[in-house]
């Protein structure tokens, strides 16, 4: 169990945060103010029940790490760094959201609001947990983070939501599949459940090779994953119907009910993008629900299996008609969104700014409220759901080389320097309690180096300290390995020597500083960490209504605008018409 004292609190690291400071204003230099090392960020920052069980949670986290860390050197070779981190991108949302669209265009419209259904209770539950715990990813070093998205590593940890959505979708998948009449007698069924089960495994275990989460992390996600496909596999047709069915009323009550808990979502202690993503696919679900209750009774669509269901036979229709209503609907997506969201930038401010000094409007921590600047100005990778049109080619050129991969060591976000910082202090408590006030060795340990590799690290007094990790030459016990992954625990380094081999992967290959530290050490290195951050980019209030409009407007031109759109130019069926 963590000590109350045991995360310091950021005025502690000398690094304040400020996206809440208008973009013009000018930014203090990060300073560090004596006697604040003691003050915990966590306990300030959150209730104290949400603190109490995250406090309870950390040493999960704190203990797994070097066996993680063991995992990843014996098994990792360049060949599956880039196999991990190129099918990381099957579990993301770009992808979701990419692919949803041609299920609802190509006939398969019951499939499409099922995983709507269980992506958008995915990304919320997931992001609504990781908010309220604050729980930080398995530390880095000992840990490679291996990835192909740069904004993954600024979440939270617990859960994963990768392993939430590869879990519902492949058990979704599977149980539709083995409910198919000619299940038995196809081995194509047979071959896609396969497939749908090698897909979950390797989303699942791939986050804990790429070292971006954890055993608690994955279990948990995989285990909320399951409970979203068992609820949708028993009652989402009875949803569907229930929406479609009735009156305007319903389809109301519904996305009341997700605007409330849009509301309630937890605030988080650090700038943490879980929130922004559970945005958008809440605006999903809602532009989802208006346009299957209004196009189920246009004549157009199909009240088979589903209704709603938009008309689609590719033998009638032919492959060329197919291809082109697809490619058309993700034109006018995409123009939608590069329309509408500069649009709503200039539209809604001043609104903002009126129900502000009404005393109306609903602040959220780390958005900027619409009183403190003047306009929007053009943002750029602020969506990590859709990205714009002028960053697909950079995306598709990343997925044409999956060797193109990001391998990075140490802290990448606020989280993970609170808790590199929080681990070295409490290990350097426990050191000197352990010798009434002597420290030990291993608080002032620094990362061993692999043979081969140049360094100028001091060498330490104790001797068994000094034996290079990695060398790969000689067998050396499990139990010695974890230890030596558990003292390189909160060192905070960013350039330890990489356990790829050198000729293949030397990205990180280097040489490491390290020593007996004096009080004013630490503090230089605390504020060093903090600056090598990617600082945060100022979000503003508008954004929240303008991603549920923009995501809302994608939804239904998906469901109910694209589809009659297809009938007008003549790449319809037709079928009632």
């Amino acid at each position: 169990m963590c000590p109350q004292n045991d995360i310091p609190d950021t005025e502690s690291t000398g690094f304040r945060m400020e996206a809440t400071v208008p973009p013009q204003a000018t930014q203090k230099e990060p300073r560090l103010d004596a006697g604040m090392k003691d003050h915990d960020h966590y306990a300030q920052r959150l209730p104290k029940w949400r603190n109490a069980l995250r406090k309870r949670l950390i040493p999960i986290v704190r203990w797994e790490t070097p066996y993680l860390a063991l995992m990843q050197e014996k098994l990792r070779t360049p060949s599956l760094d880039s196999y991990f981190a190129f099918t990381a991108n099957l579990g993301t949302h770009t992808f979701f959201m990419v692919m949803l669209p041609i299920l609802f265009w190509c006939g398969y419209t019951n499939i499409g609001r099922a995983m709507v259904h269980m992506l958008a209770s995915g990304v919320f539950w997931s992001g609504f947990v990781k908010d309220m715990l604050c729980l930080p990813r398995p530390l880095s070093p000992p840990l490679y983070r291996i990835t192909m998205s740069g904004s993954a590593a600024l979440e939270y940890g617990f859960p994963s939501t990768h392993s939430t959505n590869a879990v519902s979708v492949a058990i979704y998948a599977i149980q539709m599949l083995r409910g198919s009449p000619d299940h038995q007698q196809s081995t194509i069924h047979l071959g896609l459940q396969v497939f749908f089960y090698c897909y979950a495994v390797s989303i699942v275990f791939g986050r804990l090779y790429c070292g971006m989460h954890g055993f608690f992390d994955v279990v948990i996600g995989s285990l909320l994953g399951a409970v979203i496909a068992a609820v949708q596999l028993l009652s989402g047709d009875m949803l569907d119907n229930w929406v479609t069915r009735g009156t305007y009323i319903n389809p109301l009550i519904l996305i009341l009910i997700i605007l409330v808990l849009v509301r309630v979502h937890p605030e988080p202690a650090d700038d943490c993008p879980c929130f922004d993503d559970s945005i958008a696919f809440a605006g999903v679900v809602i532009g989802c629900q208006i346009g299957a209750w209004h196009y189920s009774r246009t004549g157009f669509a199909l009240d088979y299996p589903i209704p709603s269901t938009v008309p689609f036979d590719l033998k009638s229709m032919g492959l060329i008609t197919a291809s082109l209503r697809i490619v058309l609907g993700v034109v006018i997506i995409f123009v939608w969104r590069a329309t509408m969201k500069p649009a709503l930038f200039k539209i809604l401010p001043p609104i903002f700014r009126v129900l502000e000094h009404a005393r109306l409007n609903l602040p959220r921590a780390f958005f900027l409220n619409a009183s403190k600047y003047t306009s929007v100005p053009p943002l750029h990778g602020d969506d990590n759901v859709i990205p714009s049109a002028s960053e697909l080619p950079h995306m598709l050129k990343n997925l044409a080389h999956p060797r193109k991969r990001s391998v990075s060591v140490g802290p990448q976000s606020a989280a993970d320097a609170y808790e590199t910082i929080a681990y070295r202090t409490r290990r350097r408590r426990e050191s000197i309690n352990s010798t009434d006030g002597v420290i030990l060795e291993d608080a002032s340990w620094s990362p061993p180096v692999k043979e081969g590799t140049s360094s100028n690290v001091k060498l330490s007094p104790n001797a068994k300290d000094n034996v290079p990790l990695g060398a790969d030459l000689l067998p050396t016990p499990i139990s010695s390995r974890v230890h030596s992954y558990e003292h390189m625990m909160g060192t905070g380094q960013t350039n330890i020597p990489s356990i790829t081999p050198p000729e293949t992967d030397t990205d990180f290959a280097g040489e490491v500083n390290e020593v007996l530290q004096s009080p004013e050490d630490e503090e230089r290195e605390e504020r060093e960490i903090f600056l090598k951050l990617e600082k945060p980019r100022v979000r503003y209030d508008v954004e929240v209504i303008t991603k549920l409009i923009v995501y809302g407007g994608i939804a239904w031109l998906a469901v109910e605008g694209n589809p009659i759109l297809f009938e007008f130019c003549g790449l319809g069926m037709a079928v009632n018409r």
